[in-house]
């Protein structure tokens, strides 16, 4: 949507570079596309789209480096329209040339009522698929933690698992399971068991890769999705989530030094798995079967496949 909207720009604004800033829910404003050489102008874009949001008008300057609405700024010739749907500015249009200008840049009244008016359904447009983006990112998130959910692990390990039988390549799932976490709930009460879990996820998250998918299976369970990864590397990634664990001080902001370990079962396609379905069954046993053997370790499901 915002490089269509660029695309028409080009006939409009004609600049070096050309921008579109979007602010989300949380008031943070981001560029989300571009044309032109932008690159060594990605800060003052962004710090241009969040004036624009911010005092809901447009903003011109025959030189941003003398502007004092944006400090620090370049040498540069900037016209930035803003992006206003449902009554509120939700973004930014942003011509920039890099070169000042000898005079102030000016839009006619009558050309600027055009231009907005021209602007309001792209805006409208940007904003209702940003929201839309928005809720489905919720639908697979977890409230708490805001790892992935277990209804989208469950998406990712179909699709992974079919692409792993057709490129041959291995799949890896980690069950973890936060040994004695009952504990945290019954001495500290549910609101530091819910920060403990968020302590965790953070955990978790910081061992694993960008390709990773990290979700919340439920409770105190968690799993971890490592495409492409055989035993030996879902192993190292397991013991290095289990030791981390166990060194972590939970609940340290709360004048708390709590400790907790973990117990994690491997489970690798084609291994042990040849579906998603048996994957969980081989991880979630695997999990457990250390629980039962003195927990806080890692244990790598064998056997044949189906058992």
């Amino acid at each position: 949507m915002a490089e269509a909207l660029l695309t028409h720009a080009q006939g409009w604004l004609p600049a070096a570079c050309l921008a579109v800033g979007i602010q989300d829910e949380q008031d943070a404003v981001s560029v989300i596309a571009e044309r032109g050489p932008c690159g060594p102008f990605a800060e003052h874009l962004q710090k241009i789209a969040r004036w624009v949001t911010q005092h809901n008008e447009d903003f011109m300057t025959a030189n941003l480096q003398h502007d004092r609405r944006i400090i620090g700024g370049p040498e540069a010739t900037v016209v930035a329209l803003g992006l206003r749907a449902r009554q509120r500015t939700v973004g930014a249009l942003i011509a920039l040339e890099p070169a000042r200008s000898s005079n102030d840049p000016k839009i006619p009244a009558a050309l600027q009522s055009a231009l907005r008016v021209m602007l309001e359904p792209p805006a409208l447009a940007l904003d209702t698929a940003l929201h839309l983006q928005r809720a489905e990112a919720l639908s697979v998130t977890d409230d708490l933690t805001s790892l992935y959910n277990s209804r989208y692990l469950n998406q990712v390990l179909r699709r992974e698992s079919k692409r792993a039988s057709r490129s041959g390549r291995p799949l890896a799932l980690l069950f973890l399971d936060l040994d004695g976490f009952k504990n945290v709930n019954d001495n500290h009460g549910h609101l530091c068991g819910s920060r403990a879990l968020v302590e965790a996820a953070g955990v978790i998250k910081g061992c694993a890769r960008e390709t990773d998918i990290v979700a919340r299976f439920g409770g105190d369970e968690f799993a971890v999705v490592l495409p492409d990864t055989g035993g030996e590397g879902a192993v190292a990634v397991a013991e290095r989530i289990r030791e981390r664990i166990k060194a972590h001080p939970f609940l340290a902001d709360d004048g708390l030094d709590i400790r907790l370990t973990a117990s994690v079962g491997v489970a690798i396609l084609p291994d042990v798995a040849a579906s998603a379905e048996e994957l969980i069954k081989a991880a979630d046993t695997a999990m457990y079967e250390i629980k039962g053997t003195g927990k806080d370790g890692v244990r790598l499901a064998v056997g044949q496949l189906g058992n």
